[in-house]
């Protein structure tokens, strides 16, 4: 089968939920054009009523930063971040798994390093930033045991089954689909905090993690997309791993994979109006928890986040 013939069939087994999405998408984005003066009205009741301080949301977004730094750090150097890097506020835990990935792709290789720097740097700038303030990394699990948070993931999304386990190091495609897991909610997690952020130089270095996170997800999504013209698997995986993100979140079901959307490609996952959506810290941690309630740990934090911003929401 040519690759021509591949994308077809990719185009024709995924055009009805795509169709589907971008109506809704069209929809939301009418909205959101009448709605401007509502939606910021909501960001800041959600801030007043949380009472969190600009340390409070760098904490949080310091969570999520140890979390991609130690998948990265492991898949690329085949170990995590020094004890340095680690120490803080609350309790330190300690990395369940992780390993070296034995990389076949050159490409896919040098994709992961050049990220595994930016993650790390992420770590240690938001550190800098945050001084005697800053938590310190809590239990993170980024193994391959079948009752572990990335196996919990895959079979949430179809993409395993009961029992059985998903390793995102043991190839150049499992390690991509861990990594399509964890980018595009960070990409949402900073577009939400960002109205939170009162200090005007921490509305500016969240701006530019997110600009660096919206590139990593979209070399992600590019390079599963490529694969994916050979093995369409790759792609329909990302829809399912996106419908369970939409699951635990909330019930707008705003989240997009890279199956095309018509004759175009849909790497960049925007509304009618080309913005990216966001998520709250509540929706964020319902994902990474794997748990659509509100609960305070679980998935790739065994035993929760540190700082003052812990639980997720009640879908």
């Amino acid at each position: 089968m040519t690759d021509q013939e591949l994308m077809l069939d990719v185009l024709e087994t995924g055009a009805k939920r795509r169709e589907e999405r971008r109506a809704m998408m069209q929809s939301l984005g009418a909205y959101a054009v009448a709605g401007v003066g509502l939606a910021a009205s909501t960001f800041a009741s959600r801030a007043a009523a949380q009472t969190v301080s600009d340390a409070d949301i760098l904490n949080f977004a310091l969570n999520l930063e140890y979390l991609e730094a130690q998948f990265y750090s492991f898949a690329v150097n085949g170990v995590g971040l020094p004890n340095g890097s680690l120490t803080g506020t609350g309790t330190q835990g300690a990395v369940t798994g992780g390993r070296q990935v034995n990389f076949t792709d050159p490409v896919v290789a040098q994709y992961a390093r050049e990220i595994a720097q930016d993650e790390i740097a992420h770590v240690n700038f938001l550190r800098t930033a945050l001084g005697t303030a800053a938590v310190s990394q809590p239990a993170i699990d980024i193994g391959t045991d079948p009752a572990g948070a990335f196996s919990t993931a895959a079979r949430a999304a179809g993409l395993v089954s009961a029992g059985q386990s998903f390793d995102p190091y043991a190839t150049d495609e499992n390690f991509l689909l861990g990594a399509f897991i964890f980018e595009d909610v960070g990409v949402t997690a900073y577009k939400g905090a960002a109205p939170l952020l009162a200090n005007k130089t921490f509305t500016e270095a969240a701006a530019g993690i997110l600009a660096v996170e919206a590139y990593h997800a979209a070399i992600v999504r590019t390079t599963l997309y490529r694969k994916g013209l050979q093995t369409p698997a790759l792609i329909d995986a990302t829809e399912k791993i996106s419908t369970a993100r939409d699951t635990l979140d909330n019930p707008v079901d705003d989240d997009q994979g890279i199956a095309p959307i018509g004759d175009s490609s849909n790497i960049v996952p925007v509304d009618a109006n080309g913005l990216v959506f966001g998520r709250t810290t509540g929706d964020v941690l319902n994902i990474v928890y794997l748990n659509g309630g509100a609960v305070p740990k679980g998935g790739f934090f065994p035993n929760g986040v540190n700082g003052n911003i812990t639980v997720s929401t009640a879908g």
